[in-house]
């Protein structure tokens, strides 16, 4: 759409960063803490690049300050950072550690002294790892329990202090890799059917920690969080315009309904009670997704869109050698048999490790999300992995500003054509542990010394060219986007 007169971002905009616990804090087994499913996947060899294990991390645990005190500089409003499940119950459940919580306290009034507004959520991939050994984790219903006693523990210690709570990060990520492809925790391969009942009971979770939440009245909003990949038909054949229709209902709105309206996406539901993997959901479950829904925010981790194509029975299904090297072109065709297949797209240039660079299909998700759920947006990651090299000193990460740059002008067109963008999260503020690609694929805005060998590097944090530009574009609120 063309306007004569460009709009600005709103005035309380929240220019944000985003992390992950495991990602990032390190001691592992420090101050009570117990161990997580990513601390035991890591140590299988061949499972991570080089090897790679997140013992130590970028250490964020000990520098929290420093790195807090960088986010003042950088002028950030926000910083959205995940809580380790095992640092406040070592075994998922029963006794709390009183330490993990000061930790939190610590961290969330570090962050508030500086006028930065915690984001916090909930689980972002680590589950203790006592709960897969007892019952398997969230293949069982004793998870829905476990995981509301966990939040609402949560929301007691620190829900006067934190505004913003994301319940979930990219269940369609971490639920797919870990059944389908093996790739994350558990590790299991195509079990489709447990796939389904995973992403069931997760839903289950969410919704009843959304209601427990404003039952609780503590002022806050409270939402979820999807990697978000936007789809393109391959070209104007009907089979392929169904094929991206069959992409949108099974790998975007199966989770982005329940959100938003509280139920599945019924030609979704039937194509897989069809193939035998639909979830098994009771009366009493329907009623309280649909209690629980809309959420008061969609976020979404946006990295790239994707090409549908019409995809046989017999066609491609999921690869298991995704590209975790970091050399292009190593990436295969993927898709689900007798609904799409996911082709690359010609038009679009690709990152080392063949993600699409796509800044108008950001604003393309937004224009969707709020045309279907008309719902405030926060952009709840976005950002450039990429290979840095440290020259005398300096990062000079041109391609990562150009990057953010080009995805922040499309975000400013996609609040000027209607939708409510509240936040927008770069990934990351410092580097860290991409999980399986080691510390070569770097998102920081902010360099850490160190690489895949544990005691490797001194740790110290160095400002890339890209904190300093982020930092401009801050403070003028976005208006310098296009200089």
């Amino acid at each position: 759409m063309y306007f004569e007169k460009k709009s600005e971002f709103p005035k309380d905009f929240l220019w944000d960063a985003a992390s992950a616990a495991y990602q990032v804090e390190g001691a592992y087994l420090e101050d009570g803490k117990g161990l997580s499913i990513w601390d035991e996947f890591v140590r299988i060899p061949g499972k991570t690049f080089k090897g790679t294990v997140g013992d130590k991390a970028v250490d964020h645990y000990h520098r929290y300050k420093e790195d807090i005190a960088l986010m003042a500089e950088c002028g950030l409003k926000t910083y959205r950072f995940s809580i380790a499940w095992a640092r406040i119950f070592p075994n998922g459940k029963g006794e709390l550690n009183e330490k993990g919580i000061n930790f939190y306290n610590q961290l969330i009034d570090e962050c508030l002294k500086y006028k930065i507004e915690p984001m916090v959520t909930i689980y972002h991939w680590d589950l203790p790892l006592a709960l897969e050994k007892e019952y398997g984790g969230w293949e069982s219903e004793q998870i829905i329990d476990d995981y509301l006693n966990y939040a609402t523990t949560l929301f007691q210690h620190f829900g006067k202090k934190v505004i913003y709570w994301i319940t979930f990060n990219e269940q369609n990520v971490f639920a797919r890799l870990g059944w389908t492809l093996g790739q994350h925790p558990p590790g299991k391969i195509n079990d489709q059917k447990m796939f389904y009942q995973v992403n069931h009971h997760i839903n289950i979770a969410h919704a009843k920690t959304v209601l427990a939440y404003r039952k609780m009245n503590l002022g806050g909003k409270i939402g979820v969080s999807f990697a978000y990949s936007p789809s393109y038909s391959l070209d104007c054949k009907p089979e392929n315009g169904l094929a991206k229709a069959d992409y949108d209902d099974l790998y975007l709105y199966w989770y982005f309904d329940i959100a938003g309206y509280g139920r599945y996406p019924k030609a979704a539901y039937n194509f897989l009670e069809a193939q035998g993997y639909a979830p098994t959901i009771t009366k009493e479950e329907e009623e309280l997704l649909k209690a629980a829904a809309p959420v008061d925010f969609l976020g979404i981790n946006y990295y790239k869109t994707k090409v549908a194509q019409s995809n046989p029975i017999d066609g491609v299904g999921m690869d298991l050698n995704a590209n975790n090297s970091g050399i292009k072109g190593s990436g295969k065709v993927v898709g689900i048999p007798g609904a799409y297949k996911n082709p690359s797209n010609p038009f679009l240039p690709t990152t080392s490790w063949d993600w699409a660079i796509d800044p108008k299909g950001l604003r393309l998700g937004c224009r969707n999300l709020t045309s279907r759920y008309d719902l405030p947006i926060v952009i709840s990651e976005n950002g450039l992995g990429a290979i840095d090299q440290l020259e005398n000193g300096q990062i000079h990460d041109a391609y990562r500003i150009e990057y953010i740059q080009s995805h922040l002008i499309e975000l400013k067109n996609a609040i000027q054509e209607g939708c409510d963008i509240i936040a927008y999260c770069v990934w990351s503020f410092t580097d860290l542990l991409s999980w399986l690609n080691g510390y070569q694929k770097r998102y920081g805005l902010v360099y850490v010394d160190r690489d895949e060998k544990e005691d490797s590097g001194s740790l110290d944090r160095i400002k890339k060219d890209s904190f300093y530009w982020y930092k401009k574009i801050i403070e003028t609120n976005g208006k310098d986007l296009e200089e």
